[in-house]
């Protein structure tokens, strides 16, 4: 069984990210990048899947730029058998992206695809969704746990009530929850033999797929700077200023 694992490429989780000067976006010039760390989850539980004997080859997709194939490599290097990259210049929105993978879905026909539930720059939490509703497949969000049994996913998703366990038929898309693994560490020799694997490079156009952007980024802002708190002396107070200068009750 196949599995497909899209990754996204984006500013790494400990750069401070700062707004551009004219309000058009995040400022990444210079900056460090890294995998999506929900897609790192999604690889290391594919590459787990195959060394428990349930898949038997893991691909690892990305859509976007030409420094995308980093991001591919080192996916490769923690254990994905080969990879596709998407190339494009556009801004790809998520129901691009969405668009994109159904079309690797038709072309290499996956047993499973398995994705971050969303990712760190834009914290949409759609194209998961977007993609099973696309692919006419079942899906379970938010994955724990998650095991391969006679053609079928146990997975174990947290919700507002705890955990609830969904059993879906393959193939099916699955999103990974922080807390189904840790990623391995990235060791040198595999990384010189990711250097080896197969990397596929396509276009959008390849796939018949249309990546126009549909929505439009009026303005990108920081937030508010928060003011420092104060002490007051006793409750009558403390209530007077939730109702009258907050505004809270």
């Amino acid at each position: 069984m196949k599995v497909l694992v899209p990754v996204k490429r984006v500013v790494d989780f400990n750069v401070k990210v700062r707004v551009k000067s004219d309000g058009t976006g995040v400022d990444i010039a210079n900056v460090k990048m890294s995998m999506n760390p929900f897609d790192e989850i999604a690889v290391e539980e594919a590459v787990r899947l195959k060394e428990k004997g349930a898949v038997t080859e893991v691909i690892a997709v990305s859509c976007g730029i030409t420094q995308c194939q980093e991001t591919l490599r080192t996916a490769m290097a923690i254990g994905a058998d080969r990879a596709i990259l998407v190339e494009t210049s556009e801004e790809l929105q998520p129901l691009a992206v969405a668009k994109l993978l159904k079309a690797l879905i038709d072309k290499e026909q996956p047993g499973l695809v398995i994705l971050g539930k969303q990712a760190i720059d834009d914290d949409n939490n759609q194209t998961g969704q977007m993609l099973a509703a696309l692919a006419g497949l079942p899906q379970a969000t938010f994955a724990s746990k998650v095991e391969i049994v006679d053609g079928h996913a146990n997975v174990t998703r947290e919700v507002d009530g705890g955990l609830e366990t969904l059993k879906v038929k393959l193939p099916a898309v699955i999103t990974t929850d922080l807390r189904l693994n840790e990623p391995r560490y990235v060791t040198l020799p595999n990384i010189m033999k990711a250097k080896k694997k197969t990397l596929d490079v396509l276009k959008p156009a390849d796939l018949g797929v249309d990546v126009a952007s549909r929505i439009k980024v009026l303005k990108v802002s920081e937030p508010p700077k928060r003011s420092a708190g104060i002490k007051v002396p006793d409750v009558a107070t403390l209530v007077s200023k939730l109702k009258n200068d907050a505004k809270v009750i």
